[in-house]
């Protein structure tokens, strides 16, 4: 391994501990669920039973009913998990949603769709986060930046999220 090498290496080991760090010292609430209302646009953050949080939210292109297959821009509904982080994402920061889970597949199955999958909480291509006409994720949920930052500090991976009309 070369200097170079070796040092982007130890660069990116560095920044993962930094981030590692950031959310475990944190004097911000961690939340333990996340439930959605898609018609009122709103992302809340709970822990123990309580909202301790709220965002504003753009949805899917096509925001009304479950989603159905890969392309219809609509967001899914249900309850699933907080199943990764991606520091690298398109817009600013992501957490991964578990869709689909072995119901939404069945179902989509059944209907000689693809389900499609892919669907994160995420932060902005820089318009804000607004009520209609401003949905314009592929079925994701997206926030400010700024917004998607604090969500990924109080948001750790295997939080339940409910995601409802």
């Amino acid at each position: 391994m070369n200097a170079i090498s070796r040092r982007i290496m130890l660069g990116g080991a560095a920044a993962v501990i930094a981030a590692s760090t950031a959310r475990a010292t944190s004097n911000e609430e961690m939340a333990d669920m996340v439930v959605i209302f898609k018609d009122s646009r709103k992302l809340y953050l709970y822990r123990d039973g309580a909202p301790i949080r709220q965002f504003t939210i753009a949805l899917g292109f096509e925001p009304e009913g479950d989603k159905q297959f890969e392309g219809d821009g609509r967001t899914p509904e249900g309850t699933y998990f907080i199943d990764r982080l991606n520091p690298n994402s398109l817009f600013h920061l992501s957490l991964g949603i578990s869709y689909p889970d072995a119901n939404d597949r069945a179902q989509a199955a059944a209907n000689g769709v693809d389900p499609g999958g892919d669907i994160f909480i995420h932060g902005s291509d820089g318009r804000p986060a607004r009520r209609n006409p401003e949905d314009w994720t592929a079925g994701c949920i997206a926030v400010s930046n700024a917004e998607i930052e604090e969500i990924w500090r109080r948001v750790p991976i295997g939080t339940p999220i409910v995601i409802q009309r």
